[in-house]
């Protein structure tokens, strides 16, 4: 029995987007072929070709892959666009080596982003509203005030930006964190200070 042609179309039109997607990925969250390359065992000329659809694809390859971006596999190898029912982000670069991805566009009301932040310098800033941080991977330097914090992967910290404030990596590493912020008053449940008595 032959195969049905749709299929065997959607099939190479998947595997042929996830080179794109992998170079995406990689650059997005700021990582040179050498640092994935160190990160995951695979060779860098692999990782290249993988990347410009001159190597297929096998799940030896994408499985460390999934695991040093820290995604689903599920999203390495993603459905045709018909019918699929994410949202494609679009990241921005900021700074070298430092990437903002908007997960929500609701001018505002609380705003929600993912951030990857390379090394910089402190500088304090101030301005309206209420911000809440989330450690997904790395060292987390919060400034508060006169205060300073560390922060993990899994721990959180709140603060209001009326008050002098920066935060990036702790060390010489970026830092992956989820950046919620929102007018003053919306306020989630941590906060880096002591509470009032």
């Amino acid at each position: 029995m032959d195969a049905d042609p749709t299929t065997t179309d959607d099939v190479t039109r998947t595997i042929a987007a996830i080179g794109p997607r992998l170079r995406a990925l990689r650059l997005g969250r700021g990582l040179t072929l050498d640092a994935l390359a160190a990160a995951t065992g695979i060779s860098v000329s692999t990782l290249s070709r993988l990347e410009t659809g001159h190597r297929r694809p096998t799940l030896d390859l994408l499985i460390p892959l999934a695991r040093a971006h820290r995604v689903a596999l599920d999203h390495l190898i993603a459905a045709p666009a018909t019918g699929d029912p994410r949202v494609h982000l679009r990241p921005h670069r900021r700074d070298v080596g430092s990437v903002l991805v908007p997960l929500t566009q609701y001018p505002g009301r609380v705003r929600v982003f993912k951030q990857v932040l390379a090394p910089r310098e402190p500088g304090l800033v101030s301005h309206a509203g209420y911000e809440w941080l989330y450690v997904l991977a790395g060292e987390l330097r919060l400034l508060v005030g006169d205060r300073a914090f560390t922060l993990h992967p899994g721990e959180a910290a709140e603060f209001d930006t009326a008050e002098p404030h920066w935060f990036g990596p702790a060390g010489s590493e970026v830092v992956e964190i989820l950046h919620l912020h929102g007018p003053h008053g919306d306020q989630a449940v941590l906060r880096t200070g002591t509470a009032p008595g």
